[in-house]
């Protein structure tokens, strides 16, 4: 507890010893008032006890109420285990979407703590570790009246939160001029306050699905889970698989695909720096072992929300339990508990105009050894011109300038899906001014749309290009490493008004470059790119 706490605590107990005081002397008053009309008469038994009871409930609640407030005002350092989820809340949502939170981490087997942000200081923070918050904004960028003590008491200046990761989901609607603006202004002093994100913020304007299943992305990754039920179905479109090739064989790392897919109603439209969303499925291999473990027929037709489907069809889009767990389940109830796979995140690397949508996707494996439902189905199970359920996000935080500004572009393994897109949409507008730092294995196999990059550079789209190849000589080098020995240009091309751009991974790149950049340009300025939308991230 700081002196401040224990000033107000005391303040606090005078105020009531002063107020209880005053009432038993009014209540001492109006009994002398009526005293000569009071007299006894006994209730009998049937009333005491009803009074009786009636007390002891009261005494109980209270009791309860009392504990509940203690276990709310425990020090966090008893929960080092869990991760704290901190909301904010005006009508209700953010509280909401903070216990689908807690909830969703607690499913994954990460334990989860719901606080509301007015109990949280800055020790308690520290004390937690990782803090999720979930804040929503009311009227024109305010904090919800709960975090107005929040607000006034701590985030005046920035405090020492060294040490603490943070996630963040801001609640608002871009109706109002200030979006999200509470939630920034929370992102802002925990920066300042030299905290690390565990990713970047996710801002949801006026209860958008797709933003809530960025957030939820995020969230199963957070926990290690290999995938989480999706809180809302995406609406999928149908697409068709017509191209996929193998860019990098023989290279160490896993095996990473160009894909190229087209809607089937011919109409689709995005913008560089856009993502989708793929309704992944389990191989027909898997199906079929599944099937036969309980001596189902996979063609039998069932019936889910008044639609006939092939069981063996609606099995390869559903998480499947364990068959131990199922077997001798009437059928009503198992179709009852399927819930559908959770959706996959990929850049999009290409362009409308290119007459197709592009995805850069790695395989990636589950412990067993099998290949992962999203990457698996579209790397290996899907056939050229199968049918894909795939929906396009529109990613606003990632979206290229509008001016010529310079742009730097940072990026390792397939993030350079999301900078090709970039370069591209720049490069049909005639903007020359981009740095290209790209990372990864070895330049002979991982050197992916090396035709496409090494022409922009002969027509000096690229003005600065550094490669980095981890694995090519003795001591391995990464991208951050590369930023770091060049920092006299990084500080040149910013003061020049560049933007940074930044794609790729999560563990490693991601904050390494932040690191090197808060060492080149100082912690200020890097939250002054940041708030100028001169910083930005599509980082997973």
């Amino acid at each position: 507890m700081t002196p401040c706490d224990s000033v107000s605590m005391k303040r606090a107990t005078f105020g009531n010893a002063i107020l209880l005081a005053l009432l038993i002397l009014l209540a001492c008053g109006l009994f002398s008032l009526h005293a000569d009309e009071l007299y006894w008469s006994d209730p009998g038994l049937l009333r005491w006890s009803g009074a009786a009871t009636a007390i002891l409930l009261w005494f109980g609640f209270t009791v309860w109420r009392w504990r509940a407030a203690r276990a709310d005002a425990l020090p966090l350092s008893a929960y080092e285990a869990s991760i704290v989820i901190a909301y904010a809340s005006q009508t209700g949502t953010a509280e909401q979407w903070a216990r689908q939170t807690a909830q969703s981490l607690q499913v994954a087997s990460l334990p989860a703590r719901l606080i509301e942000l007015e109990r949280l200081d800055p020790d308690a923070m520290r004390a937690a570790g990782r803090v999720l918050f979930v804040v929503s904004t009311t009227g024109e960028g305010d904090a919800p009246d709960s975090a107005a003590h929040f607000l006034q008491r701590w985030m005046r200046e920035p405090v020492d939160l060294a040490g603490l990761q943070y996630g963040l989901l801001a609640l608002g609607d871009s109706d109002y001029q200030d979006f999200c603006g509470f939630g920034r202004q929370l992102q802002h002093w925990l920066q300042s306050s030299a905290a690390q994100s565990l990713f970047d913020p996710v801002e949801v304007d006026n209860g958008d699905p797709a933003a809530l299943r960025h957030w939820q992305h995020h969230l199963t990754l957070l926990s290690g889970a290999s995938e989480m039920p999706d809180w809302q179905r995406p609406q999928y479109q149908r697409w068709q698989l017509c191209e996929r090739r193998l860019l990098n064989p023989g290279s160490l790392g896993g095996p990473c695909f160009h894909l190229a897919l087209r809607p089937f109603d011919g109409v689709a439209d995005w913008q560089a720096g856009d993502l989708v969303e793929v309704g992944p499925r389990h191989a027909a291999e898997h199906v079929s072992e599944w099937l036969a473990q309980l001596s189902l027929d996979g063609d039998a037709m069932v019936h889910v929300e008044d639609t006939p489907r092939r069981l063996a069809e609606l099995l390869a889009c559903s998480h499947l339990p364990a068959a131990d767990e199922v077997r001798g389940w009437p059928m009503a109830r198992l179709l009852a508990s399927l819930q559908p796979l959770p959706h996959r995140e990929y850049s999009i690397a290409s362009l409308p105009v290119d007459g197709a949508l592009h995805l850069l996707v790695r395989q990636m494996r589950r412990e067993d050894g099998r290949l992962g439902c999203g990457s698996g189905w579209l790397t290996m199970h899907a056939e050229l011109g199968d049918d894909i359920s795939l929906r396009i996000r529109s990613n606003p935080q990632f979206h290229p300038p509008t001016d010529a500004q310079p742009l730097i572009l940072i990026g390792n393994g397939t993030g350079l899906a999301g900078l090709r897109a970039l370069l591209k949409a720049r490069i049909s507008n005639g903007q020359r001014r981009h740095w290209l730092l790209f990372g990864e294995r070895q330049s002979a196999h991982d050197h992916y749309y090396r035709d496409d990059i090494e022409r922009w550079q002969l027509d000096g789209y690229i003005e600065r290009m550094d490669l980095v190849w981890s694995r090519e000589q003795a001591a391995r080098i990464h991208v951050q490493q590369r930023l770091h020995e060049a920092a006299d240009a990084l500080r040149q091309w910013v003061a020049d008004g560049a933007a940074i751009y930044v794609c790729g991974s999560l563990a490693g790149m991601a904050p390494g470059v932040d690191a090197v950049l808060r060492e080149v340009l100082g912690a200020a300025q890097v939250e002054q790119l940041r708030s100028e939308g001169r910083y930005r991230r599509d980082v997973y």
